[in-house]
């Protein structure tokens, strides 16, 4: 019966070339499905967004250095091919499992808002909220940028190599110039009319002199970038927070709004990464582990996790039943995130509470499995302090991932980001600035109540962003996984772990399934030839249902009990895995 099962459900969800939905627009746009070989190594690997990315990892281990040395080299190459997404002008959270020591660290590099900011941040002349359309270009929705320091402060942690040496693969290709490849080319031409074409210094990067968006295939040069990099690899971060690149900076944001940017040297100079402690989710045998807030990845994919877990999805395996139960516990998740999860320096975040297994067995009786309860509403976890008010908010789908693991077993899970595709569209001294702090609820109160992720100066607005490290019962890294796309992060990874646990797939067969994901609200399907049966199961039982792109970029990697490595790189984006 099982077998039929299955049959039925990859009927319905086929791992095949999505049809993309071109109607409805995405701020990073879906760049096509590239089938993606398995790849096994015994010492070391590196799964990142672009081949050159992953490259200059991988020379890195190869030549003995750590896996936080890896990540330095290959996020400053992603600056420079993949600039949509990532960058030193934006923020990151990374996972570091210390093999020798047998310790997770955890490190928040996100970005946060000028001290000068209130919760009047986002309105307009008239006390209404801004369009997040007008908010998200220009200077008003840069936070101080976080993902350089945290570079460094991980480098001087844990990295072996000299910090110079890391930046070598980024400045020659800076220099020489790299091919646009057909992501990064389809990406500035769905920007074109979207802010990019706003101010000249990336006008005049991303844009032939004739106005047209660079072509596939075009030679990229950004000396500049090559220059900012040369002098950071030489004097370290200084010149970044309180140097000339911060006054450059600074400059860049002046005057580019209706409503200008609060930033100031001060802002920049007090920039810290914070090493906070890891948020960990037993899930069946295993220990799911992540990014705490400000990040409110492990928190929701631990939900979710714990409220399916008296479900046999095991027997069940990725069938429609199974996928409804998984999109039930979504919205109880989901609904618990808007209410309670914000940067924990600021908000009293329940955290045990919102894990504690009473709490999750309780509200999982809510799940049924022949009906949707529809909208749910926030549950009341152990250990809350304040009332706060229920806010849903957008929270675009840029971002990158990646996951490396390296000859001494250490481990790297890093998501990167700049927000939304593009940033803020602003430029300066190579490099695009994010727009994160429109992560922030743009209203502070609702119904007398106060939001939790409501604009604070000094706060880190609130991400979705889920780098993840599984351990088994014997404490011993199994999985490593994280994915890009805004507030579907959560979903993303909560599937690839349901699918490698529970179903028992390849790395490569999670990251290749068609997505699935219930926000609280409508539920989502992955355009996919042959979905039909899904879409009108969960139909049947209550789900209001849209096909849309699901644009991830998952990157995992599967340690064997034998100690062997196996990656599952996600056929949405140009990303490879490459080890030894």
């Amino acid at each position: 019966m099982r077998r039929s099962i299955l049959a039925i459900c990859w009927g319905a969800l086929g791992v095949i070339a999505p049809v993309h939905a071109a109607s409805i627009a995405a701020p990073e746009p879906a760049s096509g499905w590239q089938a993606k070989p398995a790849v096994q190594a015994q010492r070391f690997m590196a799964v990142t967004a672009h081949p050159l990315a992953t490259q200059a990892a991988v020379d890195v281990l190869s030549n003995g250095g750590t896996a936080v040395d890896a990540t330095v080299a290959a996020q400053i190459v992603l600056n420079l091919v993949e600039p949509q997404s990532s960058g030193i002008g934006g923020g990151a959270f990374m996972l570091f499992w210390d093999a020798a020591e047998r310790q997770l660290h955890t490190l928040d590099g996100r970005e946060t808002a000028p001290a000068a900011a209130d919760a009047n941040y986002f309105l307009d002349a008239n006390g209404a909220p801004l369009k997040w359309r007008e908010a998200m270009v220009g200077g008003r929705a840069v936070g101080v940028p976080g993902t350089l320091h945290l570079l460094h402060t991980a480098h001087n942690l844990f990295g072996k190599k000299p910090w110079a040496e890391l930046f070598k693969p980024g400045i020659t290709l800076a220099t020489e110039g790299f091919s646009v490849s057909p992501r990064l080319a389809q990406s500035i031409a769905s920007a074109a009319d979207r802010g990019l074409l706003k101010f000249a210094p990336a006008r005049g990067y991303f844009f032939t002199a004739g106005g047209d968006p660079l072509p596939v295939g075009f030679t990229l040069k950004n000396q500049l970038f090559a220059d900012t990099l040369r002098q950071i690899s030489q004097e370290g971060i200084a010149p970044f927070y309180q140097g000339p690149i911060a006054q450059r900076l600074l400059k860049a944001l002046e005057d580019t709004s209706a409503l200008p940017a609060l930033m100031t040297t001060e802002d920049l100079a007090g920039y810290r990464t914070i090493l906070r402690p890891p948020v960990c989710a037993p899930y069946r045998s295993y220990s799911v582990c992540g990014m705490g807030p400000p990040s409110s990845g492990a928190l929701t994919v631990g939900q979710i996790l714990g409220l399916v877990e008296r479900f046999d999805l095991p027997r069940l395996g990725p069938s429609p039943q199974s996928i409804h139960l998984i999109l039930e516990a979504s919205r109880l998740a989901f609904a618990d995130r808007a209410r309670y999860m914000a940067d924990i320096d600021f908000v009293p975040v329940p955290v045990v509470g919102l894990l504690d297994s009473d709490y999750l067995s309780e509200r999982s009786r809510m799940i049924h499995a022949d009906s949707s309860i529809g909208k749910a509403s926030a549950g009341i976890p152990p250990g809350v302090l304040s009332a706060n008010a229920t806010v849903y908010q957008s929270e675009p789908a840029g971002t990158s991932h990646l996951s490396i693991i390296d000859t001494l077993g250490n481990i790297v899970s890093m998501t990167t980001t700049i927000e939304s595709g593009f940033g803020s569209r602003l430029m300066t001294d190579g490099f695009l600035l994010n727009n994160e702090l429109t992560d922030f609820s743009f209203i502070k109160e609702r119904e007398g109540l106060s939001v939790a992720n409501r604009v604070e100066g000094g706060k880190r607005p609130r991400s979705s962003m889920a780098p993840t490290i599984v351990f088994d019962s014997y404490g011993e890294p199994v999985l490593v996984t994280g994915s890009p796309g805004g507030s579907r992060i959560i979903c993303y990874v909560a599937q690839s772990l349901v699918g490698v646990l529970d179903w028992g797939m390849s790395p490569q067969q999670a990251v290749s399934m068609p997505h699935f994901c219930n926000r609280n609200g409508k539920t989502d399907l992955e355009p996919a030839k042959a979905n039909t049966l899904l879409d009108f199961a969960l139909q049947a039982i209550g789900h209001q249902t849209r096909v849309r792109d699901l644009n991830s970029g998952l990157h995992l990697i599967q340690i064997l009990p034998g100690g062997q490595l196996v990656s599952g790189v996600d056929p949405r984006r140009e990303g490879l895995a490459a080890g030894d």
